[in-house]
Protein backbone atom coordinates (compact mmCIF):
# COMPACT_ATOMS: atom_id res chain seq x y z
CA UNK A 1 0.00 0.00 0.00
CA UNK A 2 2.70 2.16 1.26
CA UNK A 3 4.61 1.60 -2.63
CA UNK A 4 1.20 2.25 -4.09
CA UNK A 5 0.71 5.45 -2.39
CA UNK A 6 4.08 6.72 -3.22
CA UNK A 7 3.68 6.00 -7.14
CA UNK A 8 0.23 8.15 -7.06
CA UNK A 9 1.86 10.85 -5.22
CA UNK A 10 5.39 10.25 -7.64
CA UNK A 11 3.26 10.72 -10.70
CA UNK A 12 1.25 13.31 -9.05
CA UNK A 13 4.37 15.54 -8.72
CA UNK A 14 5.74 14.45 -12.54
CA UNK A 15 2.21 16.09 -13.59
CA UNK A 16 2.91 19.26 -11.69
CA UNK A 17 6.16 19.16 -13.01
CA UNK A 18 4.86 18.78 -16.78
CA UNK A 19 2.88 21.90 -16.23
CA UNK A 20 5.30 24.05 -14.85
CA UNK A 21 7.41 23.49 -17.26
CA UNK A 22 5.12 24.24 -20.48
CA UNK A 23 4.19 27.62 -18.53
CA UNK A 24 8.24 27.96 -18.35
CA UNK A 25 8.58 27.73 -22.37
CA UNK A 26 5.64 29.84 -22.34
CA UNK A 27 6.81 32.50 -20.69
CA UNK A 28 10.73 32.24 -22.43
CA UNK A 29 9.15 32.72 -25.72
CA UNK A 30 7.14 35.72 -24.56
CA UNK A 31 10.72 36.97 -23.24
CA UNK A 32 12.13 36.50 -26.91
CA UNK A 33 9.34 37.19 -28.89
CA UNK A 34 8.88 40.87 -26.67
CA UNK A 35 12.64 41.05 -27.01
CA UNK A 36 12.73 40.52 -30.68
CA UNK A 37 9.71 43.20 -30.74
CA UNK A 38 11.57 46.05 -28.71
CA UNK A 39 14.71 45.23 -30.80
CA UNK A 40 12.81 47.06 -34.34
CA UNK A 41 12.44 49.85 -32.43
CA UNK A 42 15.60 50.22 -29.81
CA UNK A 43 19.27 48.77 -29.52
CA UNK A 44 20.48 45.88 -28.59
CA UNK A 45 22.30 47.02 -25.69
CA UNK A 46 18.90 48.44 -24.22
CA UNK A 47 16.99 45.94 -24.22
CA UNK A 48 19.33 44.23 -23.00
CA UNK A 49 19.50 46.29 -20.10
CA UNK A 50 15.78 46.43 -19.76
CA UNK A 51 15.63 42.54 -19.67
CA UNK A 52 18.15 42.45 -16.24
CA UNK A 53 16.92 45.53 -15.20
CA UNK A 54 13.76 45.16 -14.31
CA UNK A 55 14.20 41.13 -14.00
CA UNK A 56 16.49 42.44 -10.75
CA UNK A 57 13.81 44.50 -9.84
CA UNK A 58 11.12 41.98 -10.10
CA UNK A 59 13.28 39.52 -7.99
CA UNK A 60 13.63 42.36 -5.14
CA UNK A 61 10.72 42.47 -4.65
CA UNK A 62 9.77 38.96 -4.24
CA UNK A 63 12.43 38.79 -1.61
CA UNK A 64 11.72 41.97 0.48
CA UNK A 65 13.50 41.28 3.93
CA UNK A 66 14.92 38.41 2.86
CA UNK A 67 17.30 40.22 0.55
CA UNK A 68 20.56 39.97 2.80
CA UNK A 69 19.89 36.52 2.98
CA UNK A 70 20.33 35.96 -0.56
CA UNK A 71 23.19 37.75 -0.75
CA UNK A 72 25.26 35.62 1.08
CA UNK A 73 26.79 32.75 -1.64
CA UNK A 74 29.35 29.95 -0.77
CA UNK A 75 30.58 30.11 -4.30
CA UNK A 76 30.83 33.81 -5.51
CA UNK A 77 33.53 32.84 -7.79
CA UNK A 78 31.35 30.31 -9.43
CA UNK A 79 28.04 32.68 -9.49
CA UNK A 80 30.33 35.28 -11.37
CA UNK A 81 31.37 33.17 -14.16
CA UNK A 82 27.51 32.00 -14.10
CA UNK A 83 26.37 35.46 -14.46
CA UNK A 84 28.53 36.44 -17.02
CA UNK A 85 27.88 32.97 -19.01
CA UNK A 86 24.00 34.45 -18.81
CA UNK A 87 24.80 37.65 -19.72
CA UNK A 88 26.55 36.41 -22.91
CA UNK A 89 23.75 33.88 -24.28
CA UNK A 90 21.50 36.67 -23.62
CA UNK A 91 22.89 39.50 -25.67
CA UNK A 92 24.15 36.78 -28.65
CA UNK A 93 20.37 35.50 -28.38
CA UNK A 94 18.87 38.89 -28.63
CA UNK A 95 21.23 40.27 -31.50
CA UNK A 96 20.27 37.27 -33.59
CA UNK A 97 16.86 37.57 -32.91
CA UNK A 98 16.73 41.42 -33.63
CA UNK A 99 17.96 40.09 -37.37
CA UNK A 100 16.83 36.76 -37.68
CA UNK A 101 13.53 34.72 -38.03
CA UNK A 102 12.44 33.78 -34.21
CA UNK A 103 11.87 30.15 -34.49
CA UNK A 104 14.84 29.77 -36.59
CA UNK A 105 16.93 31.32 -33.73
CA UNK A 106 14.86 29.05 -30.86
CA UNK A 107 15.56 25.94 -33.45
CA UNK A 108 19.61 26.39 -33.80
CA UNK A 109 19.43 27.12 -29.75
CA UNK A 110 18.32 23.22 -29.39
CA UNK A 111 21.45 22.00 -29.93
CA UNK A 112 22.17 23.39 -26.27
CA UNK A 113 21.41 20.07 -24.49
CA UNK A 114 23.09 18.25 -26.79
CA UNK A 115 26.61 21.06 -25.82
CA UNK A 116 25.80 19.93 -22.32
CA UNK A 117 26.05 16.38 -22.95
CA UNK A 118 29.69 16.97 -24.77
CA UNK A 119 30.81 19.35 -21.67
CA UNK A 120 29.81 16.78 -18.68
CA UNK A 121 32.85 14.07 -19.66
CA UNK A 122 35.55 16.61 -19.14
CA UNK A 123 33.98 19.38 -16.63
CA UNK A 124 31.35 17.05 -14.77
CA UNK A 125 33.11 13.71 -15.37
CA UNK A 126 30.16 12.19 -16.38
CA UNK A 127 29.75 9.43 -18.44
CA UNK A 128 28.48 9.63 -22.46
CA UNK A 129 28.45 6.29 -24.55
CA UNK A 130 28.87 5.70 -28.08
CA UNK A 131 24.65 6.15 -28.79
CA UNK A 132 24.50 9.71 -27.26
CA UNK A 133 27.67 10.56 -29.03
CA UNK A 134 26.22 9.38 -32.05
CA UNK A 135 22.77 11.66 -30.85
CA UNK A 136 25.13 14.46 -29.93
CA UNK A 137 26.31 14.53 -33.84
CA UNK A 138 23.06 14.12 -35.52
CA UNK A 139 21.76 17.15 -33.60
CA UNK A 140 24.72 19.54 -34.99
CA UNK A 141 23.95 17.80 -38.47
CA UNK A 142 20.36 19.56 -37.87
CA UNK A 143 21.55 22.26 -36.77
CA UNK A 144 24.16 22.79 -40.29
CA UNK A 145 20.96 22.14 -41.81
CA UNK A 146 19.22 25.19 -40.42
CA UNK A 147 22.58 27.44 -40.57
CA UNK A 148 23.65 25.69 -44.05
CA UNK A 149 27.07 27.39 -44.29
CA UNK A 150 28.12 28.70 -47.46
CA UNK A 151 25.00 28.45 -48.90
CA UNK A 152 24.68 32.30 -49.08
CA UNK A 153 20.97 32.54 -48.06
CA UNK A 154 21.52 32.65 -44.32
CA UNK A 155 22.41 36.05 -42.93
CA UNK A 156 25.74 36.24 -41.13
CA UNK A 157 24.25 36.33 -37.23
CA UNK A 158 23.09 32.68 -38.05
CA UNK A 159 26.61 31.62 -36.20
CA UNK A 160 25.21 33.66 -32.72
CA UNK A 161 22.95 31.22 -31.70
CA UNK A 162 24.90 28.71 -32.04
CA UNK A 163 27.56 30.38 -29.79
CA UNK A 164 24.74 31.29 -27.74
CA UNK A 165 23.98 28.08 -27.15
CA UNK A 166 27.29 26.73 -26.14
CA UNK A 167 27.68 29.52 -23.93
CA UNK A 168 23.82 28.28 -22.13
CA UNK A 169 25.47 25.02 -22.00
CA UNK A 170 28.46 26.06 -19.96
CA UNK A 171 25.67 27.72 -17.90
CA UNK A 172 23.65 25.39 -17.22
CA UNK A 173 26.22 23.35 -16.16
CA UNK A 174 27.40 25.86 -13.41
CA UNK A 175 24.07 26.22 -12.39
CA UNK A 176 24.39 22.17 -11.55
CA UNK A 177 27.68 23.19 -10.16
CA UNK A 178 25.67 25.52 -7.29
CA UNK A 179 22.74 23.47 -6.80
CA UNK A 180 24.71 21.89 -3.79
CA UNK A 181 26.32 24.80 -2.52
CA UNK A 182 23.39 27.87 -2.81
CA UNK A 183 19.86 28.45 -2.63
CA UNK A 184 18.00 28.91 -5.79
CA UNK A 185 16.86 32.56 -4.93
CA UNK A 186 20.93 33.90 -4.32
CA UNK A 187 21.77 32.23 -7.86
CA UNK A 188 18.24 33.86 -9.42
CA UNK A 189 19.69 37.48 -7.82
CA UNK A 190 22.99 37.50 -9.16
CA UNK A 191 21.99 36.37 -12.46
CA UNK A 192 20.04 39.57 -12.50
CA UNK A 193 22.68 41.58 -10.14
CA UNK A 194 25.61 41.31 -13.12
CA UNK A 195 23.58 41.94 -15.94
CA UNK A 196 22.08 44.97 -14.66
CA UNK A 197 25.31 46.11 -13.61
CA UNK A 198 27.37 45.75 -16.42
CA UNK A 199 24.21 47.06 -19.29
CA UNK A 200 23.69 50.34 -17.09
CA UNK A 201 27.13 50.97 -17.28
CA UNK A 202 27.07 50.97 -21.44
CA UNK A 203 23.35 51.81 -21.92
CA UNK A 204 24.07 55.43 -22.11
CA UNK A 205 25.98 55.34 -25.11
CA UNK A 206 22.98 53.68 -27.07
CA UNK A 207 20.05 54.81 -25.05
CA UNK A 208 16.94 56.12 -26.91
CA UNK A 209 14.02 57.33 -24.71
CA UNK A 210 11.38 54.75 -25.08
CA UNK A 211 7.36 56.29 -25.06
CA UNK A 212 4.94 54.84 -22.47
CA UNK A 213 4.41 51.34 -24.62
CA UNK A 214 8.17 51.49 -24.56
CA UNK A 215 8.36 51.25 -20.99
CA UNK A 216 5.60 48.92 -20.44
CA UNK A 217 7.08 46.42 -22.67
CA UNK A 218 10.84 46.70 -21.17
CA UNK A 219 9.04 46.04 -18.00
CA UNK A 220 7.41 43.22 -18.96
CA UNK A 221 10.44 41.66 -20.87
CA UNK A 222 11.58 41.89 -16.92
CA UNK A 223 8.79 40.31 -15.81
CA UNK A 224 9.23 37.20 -18.33
CA UNK A 225 12.73 36.58 -17.41
CA UNK A 226 11.72 36.51 -13.80
CA UNK A 227 8.41 34.62 -13.64
CA UNK A 228 10.12 31.80 -16.32
CA UNK A 229 12.99 31.49 -14.17
CA UNK A 230 10.98 30.67 -10.94
CA UNK A 231 8.46 28.70 -12.90
CA UNK A 232 11.90 26.18 -14.05
CA UNK A 233 12.41 26.49 -10.20
CA UNK A 234 9.31 25.04 -9.18
CA UNK A 235 8.98 22.63 -12.13
CA UNK A 236 12.12 20.80 -11.31
CA UNK A 237 10.94 20.67 -7.68
CA UNK A 238 8.23 18.57 -8.67
CA UNK A 239 10.05 16.37 -11.13
CA UNK A 240 12.81 15.39 -12.31
CA UNK A 241 14.85 16.83 -15.45
CA UNK A 242 14.37 13.32 -17.25
CA UNK A 243 10.81 14.17 -17.22
CA UNK A 244 10.39 18.08 -17.81
CA UNK A 245 13.69 18.16 -20.37
CA UNK A 246 12.31 17.17 -23.67
CA UNK A 247 8.71 19.12 -23.06
CA UNK A 248 11.42 21.93 -23.55
CA UNK A 249 10.98 21.49 -26.80
CA UNK A 250 7.47 22.81 -27.19
CA UNK A 251 9.04 26.34 -27.29
CA UNK A 252 9.50 25.55 -30.89
CA UNK A 253 5.54 25.91 -31.12
CA UNK A 254 5.46 28.91 -28.93
CA UNK A 255 8.43 30.39 -31.47
CA UNK A 256 6.33 29.42 -34.54
CA UNK A 257 3.42 31.01 -33.47
CA UNK A 258 4.82 34.20 -32.21
CA UNK A 259 6.98 34.73 -34.98
CA UNK A 260 3.57 34.61 -37.40
CA UNK A 261 1.36 36.40 -35.60
CA UNK A 262 3.88 39.30 -34.89
CA UNK A 263 5.97 39.73 -37.16
CA UNK A 264 4.48 37.89 -40.24
CA UNK A 265 7.70 34.88 -40.16
CA UNK A 266 7.19 30.98 -40.84
CA UNK A 267 9.93 28.65 -40.81
CA UNK A 268 10.61 27.18 -43.93
CA UNK A 269 11.16 23.37 -44.62
CA UNK A 270 14.89 22.85 -44.20
CA UNK A 271 14.32 24.97 -40.59
CA UNK A 272 12.04 22.65 -40.20
CA UNK A 273 13.80 19.30 -40.98
CA UNK A 274 17.00 20.60 -39.04
CA UNK A 275 14.79 21.30 -36.00
CA UNK A 276 12.95 17.83 -36.43
CA UNK A 277 16.75 16.32 -36.05
CA UNK A 278 17.73 18.49 -33.26
CA UNK A 279 15.11 17.67 -31.22
CA UNK A 280 15.06 14.01 -32.48
CA UNK A 281 18.64 13.89 -31.32
CA UNK A 282 17.80 15.84 -28.03
CA UNK A 283 14.95 13.35 -26.83
CA UNK A 284 16.96 10.55 -27.74
CA UNK A 285 19.59 12.09 -25.21
CA UNK A 286 16.90 12.26 -23.00
CA UNK A 287 15.96 8.74 -23.34
CA UNK A 288 19.51 7.18 -22.91
CA UNK A 289 19.72 9.62 -19.54
CA UNK A 290 16.29 7.65 -17.61
CA UNK A 291 17.74 4.32 -19.00
CA UNK A 292 20.84 4.73 -17.26
CA UNK A 293 18.40 6.07 -14.55
CA UNK A 294 16.50 2.55 -14.13
CA UNK A 295 19.45 0.28 -14.59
Amino acid sequence: MNDESSLVHRLRDNRRGIYWILLTTGLFSSLDATAKYLAQDYPVPQVLWARFSFHLLFVGAILGTRLSVSLRSQRLGLQFIRSVLMLLTTGMFFLAVSALPLADVVAIMFVGPLFMTALSVPLLGDYVGPRRWAAVGFGFLGALVIVRPGSGLVHGLAVLPVLAAFSHALYTITTRQLANHDLPMTTLFYTAALGAVVTTAIVPFFWITPDLSGWLLMALLGFFGAAGHLALIKALSYASPVVVAPLTYASLIWSIGFGFVLFGDLPDMTTLLGAALIAASGLYVFHRERVRGAR
